[in-house]
């Protein structure tokens, strides 16, 4: 019974929990400020390994619900302090993850300083060597705005400032866990506006009326006529939009409000909120009791270890001989390849980002963010990374045949990728992408897909790589926009390139470009006699005119093979078959280039299964010899009458095959004498419509 119950409550917590569960966002780095009024730190000093041990401690700690940390570590000198905050309505998983990424983001773009700020959308984190706790800081700010523009300025900010006045005096009025508001207002113009406002909840009543009166006053000066506006202090931030950009309820303020109504919804607010907590509690608390624990480098919840990621400079310089020529295994608009290797005898790939690098810290930091997540054979493995003395250094597991373009564009390379090799590079690419669209713990979609980033490992097994543009959605999310087109020309989708618009299918676009480059053994931009031409455009017309063979690689002409065998029959009886017909071919034409054969399935009478193949190109290749039959020792009576139904019926099944996707179709028929002719007929698959009805 007492096991029925706990059945019962997780159950009724996972659905409570999935009902409330807030959609994943892309972990985008808003602001970062590095501060040098305390001066700098040095490497490895004593200083540095407090704030190190400090954030490891702010961003593992999971006893902590309420979204504010206040953590210290060190004595005298050495001391560092630090607060952590998450927007409310964040769940406590959520913020936990937002820390960890604010933890590796802070330490990376501020390396040396004493002092320094970093903002995510729903966390920031802030660290110094003086005590901070209870200290109001209104300096340094930052702030942005929404590109577009409202049409009645005047009405506009007169509900913006009577909504936002309301907030300011309800977050002040919140304990030491919480001083937080959110709301909405009608506005001109059949608008609504929504609003935010947080302070850290360390501050008192009046600090945290002053620090939103501050933060409300930088309005005009960066927000002015704008629909959208957000600014952050460092001890608190408000955001407003004329859509609702955070999760969860809210509660409306009208332009005029009876005070004692009002009382009564914040009481109601209070109530809900507070049942809403209890629950939400004692779910987690149950749910993370009943699961097993993680690995040591990662946290009950499954967030990654900052310290496990990083690696200090000198032990990379070892493991590449110092960054040596000899080293060097690839070179790019990012900067240069190293292979190394560690004492323990591993192999390693680091990226070495250049300083004019296009990878700038965004696309630095979302890489470490987004790959040391994800884990599969298809996708390269990051180990780590090292931001130290201005290098910026990625650590990848070592991929011994280097990337796929060096091999496929390389006239005498790529004569070691056969159709079978070319066949599991491209199965291996598309799952990669499906475990990055639809099986992994996020939706990710990659947006600068091409040949140089898809590595081969010792068995030519692909690996997807460089993940600095990648863009995380929600799990229901179908596609989003950036103003920040990025990528490569030739591999980007028309509707990316004019409109900013992408979604998984923007993958697909440049997967199939890439299949095409595999095929063909061309570049997306090829010489073709004295013109360039575009491959797409090539394919394009090729396929209009008939010609598709043209796109095939010339050099997979030297061997090809076609198999076929007839559906209904078993996907092991299939293997078997064609297994035997093959050693049967083998053994009866040992010293030909060509040959073709049947074998008996064996799972009824004149199954077979036929295999074929030859030193030229035979796929979609249509021949009609040399051919054999096989009939029955049996003779009809009503001869005329039996041929004409019979021509009936593989008249009709020609077209049914031809019109078939399998190039298959079977049927039935009466003839004379109330007998009964059974037919079947199949192409092979790769034949088009017209050539199968031919035959």
């Amino acid at each position: 019974m007492a096991s029925l119950q706990i059945q019962m409550v997780y159950l009724l917590c996972s659905i409570f929990l999935h009902f409330i569960a807030l959609t994943t966002s892309q972990p985008e780095l808003l602001y970062h400020h590095c501060l040098d009024k305390l001066g700098n730190y040095t490497a490895n000093s004593t200083y540095q390994a407090n704030l190190r041990r400090l954030l490891n401690s702010m961003y593992t700690d999971t006893e902590i619900d309420s979204g504010f940390y206040n953590f210290s570590y060190g004595e005298n000198n050495n001391k560092v302090y630090a607060i952590a905050l998450c927007r409310a309505d964040v769940r406590p998983d959520t913020c936990r993850e937002c820390i960890n990424n604010s933890s590796i983001a802070i330490t990376s773009l501020c390396p040396n300083q004493k002092e320094a700020i970093v903002g995510f959308e729903k966390c920031m984190l802030r660290y110094t060597g003086m005590p901070i706790f209870g200290q109001l800081e209104v300096e340094p700010s930052s702030s942005w705005y929404n590109l577009n523009f409202v049409s009645d300025i005047n009405g506009f900010n007169k509900s913006l400032y009577s909504l936002l006045d309301r907030q300011r005096n309800q977050a002040a009025a919140g304990d030491s866990r919480l001083k937080y508001a959110r709301g909405k207002i009608s506005a001109p113009d059949f608008q609504t506006i929504y609003a935010l406002s947080q302070c850290t909840p360390d501050l008192s009543q009046s600090q945290c009326s002053y620090c939103l009166y501050n933060a409300s006053g930088v309005i005009p000066q960066c927000c002015r006529a704008r629909q959208g506006g957000t600014v952050v202090l460092p001890s608190c931030n408000l955001r407003y939009e004329i859509n609702q950009f955070y999760d969860g309820p809210v509660g409306e303020f009208p332009s005029s409000q009876d005070p004692s109504k009002g009382k009564q919804s914040v009481v109601i607010v209070i109530i809900v909120s507070a049942v809403i907590s209890v629950i939400l509690i004692t779910c987690i608390s149950i749910i993370l009791r009943r699961k097993k624990p993680r690995e040591d480098v990662k946290s009950a919840d499954g967030i990654i270890d900052v310290e496990s990621l990083r690696f200090d400079l000198e032990t990379i310089r070892l493991a590449t001989n110092n960054f040596s020529e000899a080293n060097q295994v690839g070179k790019g608009g990012f900067g240069a390849v190293y292979k190394g290797t560690f004492p323990n005898g591993e192999d390693i790939a680091v990226k070495r980002l250049s300083r004019d690098s296009r990878q700038g810290e965004l696309e630095f930091m979302n890489e470490i963010l987004l790959v040391a997540k994800l884990k599969h054979k298809n996708l390269v493995t990051l180990r780590g990374f090292c931001f130290e003395q201005a290098e910026r250094l990625l650590v990848y597991e070592f991929v011994p045949n280097l990337s796929l373009n060096s091999l496929i564009f390389d006239p005498v390379q790529r004569l070691q990728l056969d159709w079978e090799k070319r066949y599991i590079i491209i199965k291996g690419i598309a799952r990669g992408l499906l475990y990055l669209h639809e099986d992994s713990r996020f939706r990710i979609i990659h947006r600068d897909l091409k040949t140089s980033n898809i590595l081969l490992d010792e068995q030519m097994n692909p690996k997807i790589s460089d993940f600095g543009m990648a863009r995380l959605f929600a799990a229901d999310q179908t596609q989003d926009n950036t103003k920040r087109v990025v990528g490569t020309l030739g591999y980007m989708p028309p509707e990316y390139v004019k409109h900013g618009k992408f979604s998984i299918k923007s993958d697909v676009f440049s997967f199939g470009v890439i299949v095409l480059e595999i095929v063909s053994g061309r570049t997306r931009s090829f010489r073709n006699g004295e013109d360039f031409e575009d491959l797409l455009t090539y394919a394009w017309k090729n396929w209009n005119q008939g010609t598709a063979l043209n796109l095939i690689d010339p050099t997979l002409s030297v061997g090809s093979r076609n198999e076929m065998i007839r559906p209904g029959i078993t996907p092991q009886a299939c293997r078997a078959c064609i297994k035997n017909a093959s050693n049967s071919l083998l053994t009866l034409c040992p010293n030909f280039k060509e040959a073709i054969g049947g074998q008996d399935v064996g799972v009824q009478e004149q199954d077979y299964c036929m295999v074929r193949y030859a030193n030229r190109f035979i796929f979609r290749l249509m021949e009609k010899v040399p051919y054999f039959w096989v009939y029955r020792e049996i003779n009809v009576t009503d001869v005329s009458g039996f041929n004409r139904s019979r021509s009936t019926l593989l008249d009709s099944l020609r077209d049914k095959a031809a019109n078939s996707p399998y190039k298959y179709a079977m049927d039935q028929i009466a003839a004379p004498n109330f007998q009964t002719i059974y037919a079947l007929v199949q192409c092979t698959p790769d034949l088009t419509e017209s050539e199968c009805r031919d035959l």
